[in-house]
């Protein structure tokens, strides 16, 4: 429990500077040149102000100063109008007043040494994909913001307007990037102070991934087997598990036929028994952990600390400093007594110079998708189950909604749609058809393209489980369980125990009949 005498002297530290700080026009110009076209936010050290809201004049900010305002907040993506906004639109209404977003990385580790080697490993992967837009600044405590302006990004991906494509496209970036970083890290950090920091016990060891650095997980692989449906399935689970796994049919347990010790990489969704060379017999520590790195993924109307904002805990402000010097950056040279103003935003700016580095990640993500999602969703049957001429009476809940069309999700829909749809072996022509018609229900339509490309890779490639329930369709908004819901774990199972059903049945009528 943190201290209440701390948190007063840091409240009246912070509270003798800020109307002194504010006041200086150099430093609310700095504000205010910044803010436009971006939701802005006060912090009255405790808590946040209202949103949405926008300055108009410079002077706004120190009014708010006046009032008790301690630091300023604003967000990464632009507004045509921030005052427009609400939480009660939905995706369309929110793409329509978006004009563009900045991709900032938001580098948090616990020592301010690790947050410079990362973020100039982050500036050296951009500059290699020649993205030369790129500043810099503290980010107040322990920790730097990286920006790359919206004008770097080309203004369409895949046949959709760049802007409509957050925080889909930024997460993916980062993910990308991540993996390069950790690469890059490797190179520059230096030997002594990678074993200072690893001399911390609670860090995690184990073996390493050869393609991304990290640490494996480590699982048992089961084969699974029900003497009495006569089916099985191959499941990955945590090395401690005792649980017994149930048969989603029958709900009787499982006979375990094999189980092996396996290595799983959650970044490069590759396990050991598929690639085995992938995984390094050395015990080593993640760097990313070892540095206590967290680049934070991105959220809609995500807010982050304005540059020459203060900072309620160190009293610094949130200077930018040139890339050339972030290795030589000291705390002294945030004190708001002495800062030297500089432009956030990068000058000069090449636009779209980021498509190589867009096309890689994305191309990155495509394929860590596949794999993933294998991974997560397939499941190998070991007696092959006949489902034929299944009536759409018989769907589960969650696809009967999805087919009636939905406003959000549609994509995460469709790639449920197209996975049932393969299972239960709808022939293509016909899966083709449903899904269009679905579209046409859907408000806004996705579009033809990506329907198209999506249909064509899912033909073309084996068939892997639409995903498991709750969560995926809870996000979805059409979970809406029945009885049989509660005793399955995922679309298809719900499938087998109607078709059973409906076998029983008709050996009874026919048995009925021929007593007849």
């Amino acid at each position: 429990m943190v201290d209440e005498k701390e948190i007063s002297l840091k409240e009246k530290r912070i509270r003798q500077i800020t109307q002194l700080y504010y006041s200086n026009p150099e430093i609310q110009k700095a504000l205010f040149e910044f803010s436009k076209n971006r939701e802005v936010v006060p912090r009255y050290f405790e808590g946040f102000g209202k949103r949405p809201d926008f300055w108009q004049y410079p002077s706004d900010m120190f009014e708010l100063v006046k009032k008790g305002a301690t630091s300023f907040h604003c967000s990464q993506e632009l507004w045509d109008n921030p005052l427009n906004l609400s939480n009660n639109q939905n995706q369309q209404q929110v793409n329509n007043m978006r004009i563009g977003w900045d991709f900032l990385i938001d580098i948090d580790c616990p020592w301010i040494e690790g947050s410079k080697y990362a973020a100039i490993a982050i500036i050296n992967i951009l500059n290699k994909f020649n993205i030369n837009s790129v500043s810099v600044k503290f980010s107040g405590s322990k920790g730097f913001h990286i920006l790359v302006p919206s004008k770097s990004f080309p203004k369409e991906v895949g046949g959709e307007e760049t802007k409509n494509l957050f925080p889909e496209l930024p997460r993916k970036l980062v993910n990308y990037l991540k993996i390069e970083t950790r690469k890059e890290l490797e190179k520059i950090i230096p030997n002594d102070f990678l074993e200072s920091i690893l001399k911390n016990s609670k860090i995690k060891r184990g073996i390493q991934c050869n393609s991304c650095k990290g640490i494996a997980e480590e699982y048992l692989y089961l084969e699974l087997f029900c003497d009495k449906c006569k089916i099985g399935e191959e499941k990955r689970v945590p090395i401690d598990n005792k649980n017994q796994i149930k048969c989603p049919n029958c709900s009787n347990f499982y006979k375990i036929k094999k189980s092996i010790p396996v290595y799983f990489c959650k970044n490069c969704n590759i396990d050991s028994i598929k690639k085995p060379s992938n995984f390094s017999k050395t015990i080593m520590a993640d760097l990313f952990e070892v540095m206590g790195l967290d680049l934070v993924l991105v959220s809609p109307r995500h807010l982050f600390r304005m540059p020459y904002s203060l900072h309620e805990k160190t009293a610094l402000a949130s200077v930018v400093i040139e890339k050339e010097k972030l290795m030589n950056f000291d705390f002294k040279d945030a004190n708001p007594m002495n800062v030297k103003i500089k432009n956030f935003m990068p000058e000069n700016i090449k636009e779209g110079e980021a498509k190589e580095f867009v096309t890689r990640a994305l191309d990155w993500d495509i394929e860590h998708s596949k794999k993933r999602d294998e991974n997560k969703n397939e499941k190998r049957e070991f007696k092959k189950i006949e489902i034929k001429s299944i009536s759409e009476n018989n769907f589960p809940p969650c696809i009967k909604r999805i087919l009636q069309g939905i406003e959000d999700g549609k994509k995460r829909g469709l790639f449920a749609l197209i996975n049932f749809f393969k299972m239960i072996n709808m022939e293509n022509e016909e899966l083709e058809k449903k899904i269009y018609a679905w579209n046409e229900k859907n408000n806004p339509k996705l579009s033809e393209g990506y329907i198209k490309s999506q249909i064509l890779w899912a033909l073309k490639n084996k068939k892997i489980m639409p995903p498991n329930c709750k969560e995926f369709y809870q996000g979805v908004g059409v979970c809406l369980p029945d009885e049989t819901c509660n005793k399955i774990k995922n679309p298809i199972n719900y499938i087998i125990i109607k078709n059973s059903k409906n076998q029983k049945s008709k050996v009874k009528r026919t048995k009925k009949a021929d007593l007849k």
